[in-house]
């Protein structure tokens, strides 16, 4: 199964304070111990979100709202994209993980939906087959 691995936001990570070079030393051992265990797809940190925007969406109407935005408790610092056998081995691995922030932080651990996911929903396999020539197109580096 694959899961996203987010680490929520601070105060200080919205702040734009970068990590110390201990805790960026101790997140780039972890990060070598993931590769090599094969459980790690991708990761990044994220910008303060006073950096980026959000678009809000209702009906056809679009609105862009540009950051800070005010519940840091509910922005993400970063993100690693896992392949992992079960959610319980995805919560060993990030017991595991530095403490991300200064202070008191928290991950959140959420799987992503699968194939298998979308059977019954798509008994005809279409969705799903679109689906797999888009991964290969990105795959290829092919954007159309």
């Amino acid at each position: 199964m694959k899961v996203m691995v987010i680490v929520k936001a601070t105060a200080e990570s919205e702040a734009g304070i970068m990590p110390s070079p201990e805790l960026m030393n101790a997140m780039g051992a972890f990060n070598e111990e993931l590769v090599k265990a094969g459980i790690m797809l991708a990761g990044e940190g994220l910008k303060p979100s006073s950096k980026g925007a959000r678009v809000h969406f209702d009906g056809a109407s679009r609105t862009v709202i540009d950051g800070p935005f005010a519940e840091t408790k509910e922005l993400a610092a970063g993100f690693w994209l896992w392949q992992v056998r079960s959610l319980d081995e995805a919560i060993e691995w990030v017991k595991r993980c530095p403490n991300p922030m200064p202070g008191a932080s928290d991950i959140e651990i959420r799987p992503l939906y699968e194939e298998a996911d979308f059977a019954e929903w798509d008994p005809q396999c279409e969705w799903r087959e679109k689906e797999a020539k888009l991964r290969q197109q990105i795959e290829a580096g092919q954007a159309g």
